[in-house]
C-alpha cells in the first residue's frame, strides 16, 4: 500500500464521511418522525389511515431501497417538483427507515399494560395526557434499543444514494479507485470510514439496552 496515496486522498474521504454522516442523520431524524406518527395511527386504529399506513409499511418493507430511490429522484420532476441528490437520498432513507421504525414504535406502544391506561383514566387524565405521561414514556424506552440498532443500518444505506449522484464515500471510492488503479485500498477505506460511523451507534444501542433493562 502507497501510503504518500493514502495521505493524498484522505482529505477527500474525510470530506465525503462527513457528508454522509449528515445524510444518514438527517434520514434517522426524519424516520423517527414518520415511524411515531404511523405507530401513533396504528395504535389509536385511525380508521382510513391505518389502512394507509399499513400498506406504506409493506410497500416500504417489501421494495428495495434503490428501487425506491430511483423513484423519488426521476418520479417527482414528473410531477413537477425538483430537489437535488441529497434531499432525494434523505427522503429515500427516511421512507424505508420509516416503516422499520414505526413497528419498532408500535411493539412498544402494544407491550404497555391496558390497566394503566385505565388507571390514568381512573385518575381524570384525557387520552393525550394518558399518552404524553404514561404510554409514550415506558414505550420510547422499549423500542429505543432496536430503533438505534436499526439507525446503524439507515446509515449504510447511504452508500446507495451514490446511483443518483450523491458524492458520498461509496461514490468517492469509487471515483478515486478509478483514478488511482487502487481498489483495495480505497475501498479498504471506505470499509473503514463505514466503521467508523457506524460503531459507535452500535455501541450506543448496546449500553442503552443494558442501561435501560438494569433499570426497569
Amino acid at each position: 500500500m502507497d501510503w504518500n496515496v493514502v495521505a493524498q486522498y484522505l482529505p477527500l474521504f474525510e470530506k465525503a464521511a462527513w457528508l454522509t454522516l449528515r445524510l444518514g442523520l438527517a434520514g434517522i431524524a426524519l424516520a423517527i418522525v414518520i415511524g411515531l406518527v404511523c405507530a401513533l395511527v396504528q395504535y389509536y386504529k385511525v380508521p382510513v389511515l391505518r389502512r394507509v399506513v399499513g400498506f406504506y409499511i409493506q410497500l416500504s418493507r417489501n421494495t428495495p431501497l434503490l428501487v425506491q430511490l430511483f423513484f423519488i429522484y426521476y418520479g417527482l420532476p414528473k410531477v413537477g417538483i425538483r430537489t437535488d441528490a441529497a434531499v432525494c437520498g434523505i427522503a429515500g432513507l427516511a421512507f424505508l427507515g420509516g416503516s422499520y421504525m414505526a413497528e419498532a414504535f408500535r411493539s412498544g406502544l402494544e407491550s404497555i399494560e391496558p390497566i394503566q391506561t385505565e388507571s390514568a383514566y381512573s385518575l381524570g387524565m384525557d387520552r393525550m395526557q394518558t399518552m404524553r405521561y404514561v404510554i409514550l414514556p415506558q414505550a420510547l424506552r422499549i423500542a429505543v434499543a432496536p430503533t438505534v440498532g436499526f439507525s446503524v443500518q439507515v446509515v449504510k444505506g447511504t452508500a446507495v444514494t451514490s446511483i443518483i449522484g450523491f458524492t458520498e464515500l461509496t461514490k468517492t471510492g469509487g471515483m478515486l479507485a478509478n483514478a488511482t488503479f487502487e481498489p483495495f485500498m480505497v475501498y479498504g477505506l471506505v470499509a473503514l470510514g463505514y466503521f467508523l460511523l457506524c460503531y459507535p451507534l452500535s455501541l450506543s444501542a448496546r449500553y442503552l439496552e443494558r442501561r435501560l433493562h438494569a433499570s426497569a
